[in-house]
């Protein structure tokens, strides 16, 4: 989920839809505790990186053998 962070005075406030909180136990005042955590490159940005680095600089393929069990798919594109 996705919430909008605003600017109250000197405070950053998070706001997520009053539903959502209702629907996961929160209430007025209660206190939550957030992890900030790192930036999550965007696949646009991963992309770039792949064209950057260039073919040579692709992971090696490995061939694991026939697939087996539930890794077997039968359907019209697998023939």
């Amino acid at each position: 989920m996705k919430a909008k962070l605003n600017r109250t005075g000197d405070e950053f406030v998070i706001r997520i839809p009053a539903k959502v909180g209702r629907e996961n136990g929160l209430s007025d005042g209660q206190i939550v505790e957030i992890s900030p955590r790192g930036r999550v490159p965007t696949l646009d940005e991963m992309l770039a990186e792949m064209d950057r680095l260039g073919p040579n600089n692709r992971p090696e393929l490995v061939d694991w053998g026939p697939d087996v069990g539930t890794e077997i798919v039968h359907d019209d594109w697998s023939h």
